[in-house]
């Protein structure tokens, strides 16, 4: 068994890892790296394989193509919708005669994101349920493949289980132990408990958030955090304006109902919110915009807060912007680039965490500058994270008990904290506990 660490190793994004057994390959994950996309305008991006390798968006994995492994990947499994991990899936996926497998949500993102960047892959999609099975055929065997549930910051996130012939290898990238998620279902322990017992020889797991010493509060707290902020202040005659992350659908469907008992009409705005809301309708779990409304194209975005302006204690808008990316609605909201005037002390909240990248803290600082020119309210960071901190990956090593651990999703300082967990639990460093970088190939004997 060799693990192919292919991107996500050296930095937050890219995450693409590569398990060979014998004469066969399976992928997990094919995401982008988004800091090198962010605050590129629409007409400079290239909607192609060698404008976004140009960009420095995609995993690099042409080291496939030099050790002779492309042509013996049997799957692609995409364990979540968020685009750090699903996103480089219709740049890199022609490479491969494979299938694309993942949940049902992540398979309805990957089609919407294709459809509306007029793209298209000759790989067959494959959506599963959550906690369900699925067989692969290989030369050296036939490998079933589980997607489990996990909780994390979008619906339908898997960690993901493929048996082979020396073990499971389980892929936990992203996750968070949420016993109180507020929409699905909390983690399935007792299948996790049932693969300890199988035995897992590897675990590939998000670090994150490895040096941080806590445990990632759940869903609800957010939930709690958002409700006094919208009941426990005064804002009956001012608007109201959430910003979050478009995929965050139990996070969109907390906003909604807020907005209803405060007896106030949900405006969704931004074509962003709009891919990710469209995705969890077509599955059926999006009833929460029965009390919204979604707009998403320039002119009816315009229209509806021309509308706005006249009657702001009427509405509560969920908008794209909470990084302060240029040209989003609410950086064109506070620059008076759209029909709508803030006011004094109307309400800007920040359901999110600014990602610490310089380019992301360098928009959410001019944003807040703009914003603050109006005399707006700010409420920052009414969020909780979607990744698991240090005590949640001490409990998920307890659960899983696996023979070798192999910390993922970050550069070196934050794959480092990991292993140092795992050395304080009895691992050792580069017997069972072992540190990779982009392009590293570990063999497992």
């Amino acid at each position: 068994m060799k693990i192919h660490a292919i991107g996500g190793y050296d930095e937050v994004g890219k995450n693409m890892t590569a398990l060979e057994i014998g004469e066969d390959v399976i992928i997990f994950d094919s995401g982008l790296f988004l800091p090198a996309i962010v605050g590129v305008t629409e007409r400079e991006k290239i909607p192609t394989e060698r404008g976004m390798r140009a960009l420095g968006a995609l995993p690099d994995d042409h080291n496939l193509d030099k050790i002779n492994l492309r042509n013996k990947v049997r799957a692609l499994l995409i364990s979540h919708a968020h685009l750090d991990h699903v996103g480089a899936v219709p740049y890199n996926a022609y490479r491969y005669n494979a299938p694309v497998l993942g949940t049902k949500y992540t398979m309805e993102v990957l089609k919407i994101l294709m459809r509306d960047n007029g793209q298209s892959i000759k790989n067959k999609i494959i959506p599963l349920a959550l906690n369900s099975s699925y067989f692969i055929k290989g030369k050296s065997g036939k490998y079933r493949i589980e997607f489990i549930n996990i909780t994390h910051s979008t619906i339908e996130c898997a960690v993901v289980a493929v048996h082979t012939k020396e073990g499971v290898v389980l892929y936990a990238n992203d996750y968070k132990l949420d016993n109180s998620p507020v929409f699905g279902d909390k983690p399935n322990y007792r299948r996790l408990k049932e693969l300890a017992k199988i035995g897992i020889k590897a675990l590939i797991v998000d670090c994150l958030y490895a040096q941080d010493d806590r445990k990632t509060p759940s869903e609800k707290i957010a939930k709690i955090l958002l409700e006094d902020v919208l009941f426990g202040t005064e804002n009956r005659n001012s608007l109201i304006i959430v910003t979050t992350f478009s995929s965050h659908i139990a996070r969109l469907k907390t906003i909604s109902e807020f907005g209803k008992r405060l007896n106030r009409e949900v405006i969704f705005l931004g074509r962003s919110l709009g891919k990710y809301v469209e995705a969890a309708r077509r599955i059926g779990k999006a009833p929460f915009m029965r009390n919204a409304r979604l707009y998403t194209y320039r002119r009816q975005v315009e229209k509806i807060l021309r509308r706005i302006n006249s009657h702001k204690r009427k509405y509560l808008i969920v908008c794209t912007g909470h990084q302060g990316e240029p040209g989003s609605v609410l950086d064109r909201i506070a620059r008076n680039q759209l029909p709508l005037k803030l006011s004094k002390e109307d309400n800007i909240i920040f359901s999110s965490k600014t990602i610490p990248t310089p380019i992301n803290e360098t928009s959410k600082k001019e944003l807040e500058g703009n914003l603050k020119k109006h005399e707006v309210r700010i409420f920052d960071n009414i969020h909780v994270s979607g990744h698991g901190g240090r005590e949640d990956l001490r409990d998920f090593i307890k659960l899983t008990k696996p023979e070798h651990i192999i910390p993922s999703h970050g550069d070196l300082q934050k794959t480092t904290a990991g292993a140092k967990l795992a050395e304080e639990m009895g691992y050792k460093l580069n017997k069972n506990v072992h540190l990779m970088q982009n392009g590293k190939v570990l063999e497992i004997k």
